[in-house]
């Protein structure tokens, strides 16, 4: 069997490069954005924008709303909306925070920074989030009340259960363990990051020969060879660009030798080591290989397409839609739960404010990734690079000095225009969905 298709049906070769690539215009329109946006506002700012540091804590901050953007792909895809990401994440983070600080203290005799704390507060932090979005899944595909008014009776319920539990205090300092999600307290060092690295780019390759390998046993026409090699070219430069910058952002000497002393060792004179990559990174991408996995290889994800393209032909054809919106909507509780996680850890205590305003910015990345309203169409990986240029908005912004009114304004904008945008987009290449 040869490796391209020969028959007469074969589509016409590639007139460019571009097409032999096979990429979508749609991704190649957001990284031109996302590049776009960088360089604007690394010139205004003097070209402190573009700056290991500073490309550091955009990662660390994006990560808690990338993470749910995932879920609110595949809760759009259904054709519905979550308009209580934030106030569930609030919730869940004064659970967690209450569990460290309380119950595991008053309950178990078990005070912060024991080996059982860390695991049982997110242990419980999951179950609430699941249990929330289960339950208000329920109340969607059972009861048949609108996502819209469910959810938006969830941001004003999940909100103030959390200030109640709290009685509207900060709490905190949490766990030093539970703090190595957040970012700036856990990385995994230049050693480690540059391993992680290696293997990111293994399994990329590994990824890419399987997928064609895949297209030829079932006759499908495949890329050109040095098509395939100039794609994954460019994720291996993308994958060391990343780890090298990251590795860059050099730890403060004060720190550095704290974290010596902590291990019982001297720091040597002259030593300089970067953070590396955070472990709220390392946790997004594994959240968005599993979201991927699940949308492109399961059942589960080819359930949740279908249903959002043709809900009336997924139940004719045998597809149970109403616990599959329970499902999604538990898939979003935990994935609203594991941003509470990394985002009270960054700020290493829980406060009533946490979340606020995150139903905009998740609902603004799915949609800026290309997450269709009418429901059937969406990418992981677009609602991740939403949420990076989002906060790309915000963080530039705030460097320059625009006051956080005008940024939501901004924003607001922005997410009005790429609505407009898709919809061009969607009457010019005949695409309904």
């Amino acid at each position: 069997m040869t490796d391209t298709p020969t028959d007469a049906s074969a589509p016409p070769k590639p007139r460019n490069l571009f097409s032999a690539l096979e990429l979508d215009p749609r991704l190649l329109g957001m990284i031109g954005a996302f590049v776009v946006i960088c360089l604007i506002f690394n010139f205004l700012t003097d070209g402190r924008f573009m700056t290991p540091r500073n490309i550091f804590n955009l990662t660390i901050q994006t990560a808690s709303v990338a993470i749910m953007a995932t879920g609110m792909v595949f809760v759009i895809v259904t054709r519905n909306i979550d308009l209580s990401v934030g106030s569930l994440l609030a919730t869940c983070s004064a659970i967690m925070a209450m569990t460290q600080t309380w119950l595991m203290p008053d309950w178990l005799g078990l005070g912060l920074n024991h080996p059982a704390t860390m695991p049982v507060a997110v242990l419980v932090g999951i179950l609430a989030g699941f249990t929330i979005g289960a339950f208000q899944g329920w109340l969607i595909g059972y009861l048949t009340i609108p996502a819209f008014i469910v959810t938006l009776g969830g941001y004003l319920v999940w909100r103030n259960v959390s200030w109640h539990l709290t009685k509207g205090q900060t709490i905190g300092p949490l766990d030093e363990n539970f703090q190595l999600f957040g970012g700036i307290n856990g990385t995994l060092g230049e050693t480690w990051s540059w391993v992680f690295a290696a293997v990111a780019i293994a399994v990329s390759f590994f990824a890419l020969f399987r997928s064609r390998r895949a297209q030829v046993a079932h006759e499908f026409p495949v890329k050109p060879i040095w098509a395939e090699l100039v794609i994954g070219a460019i994720i291996a430069a993308a994958i060391l660009g990343l780890v090298a910058i990251l590795n860059a952002y050099e730890i403060p000497t004060a720190r550095l030798q704290r974290l010596y002393e902590a291990r019982g060792q001297v720091l040597p004179a002259g030593t300089i080591e970067g953070y590396g990559i955070p472990i709220s990174v390392l946790v997004l991408i594994v959240i968005a290989i599993i979201m991927t996995v699940v949308a492109q290889r399961t059942r589960l994800g080819r359930y949740i397409f279908a249903a959002g393209g043709n809900p009336e032909a997924a139940e004719l054809a045998g597809i149970n839609t109403r616990l599959l919106t329970v499902k999604v909507f538990a898939i979003m509780g935990v994935l609203c739960a594991i941003s509470a996680i990394v985002a009270s850890s960054r700020q290493t205590f829980h406060s009533n404010d946490i979340g606020t305003l995150d139903e905009l910015r998740v609902i603004a990345a799915a949609v800026i990734g290309g997450t269709a309203l009418a429901g059937g169409l969406g990418t992981i990986y677009g609602a991740i690079l939403g949420a990076l240029i989002m906060q790309s908005l915000q963080s530039g912004m705030a460097m320059v000095g625009v006051d956080a009114p005008y940024q939501n304004m901004v924003v607001g904008s922005v997410l009005v225009l790429a609505v407009f945008i898709d919809i061009v987009y969607r009457r010019r290449t005949g695409d309904k969905t």
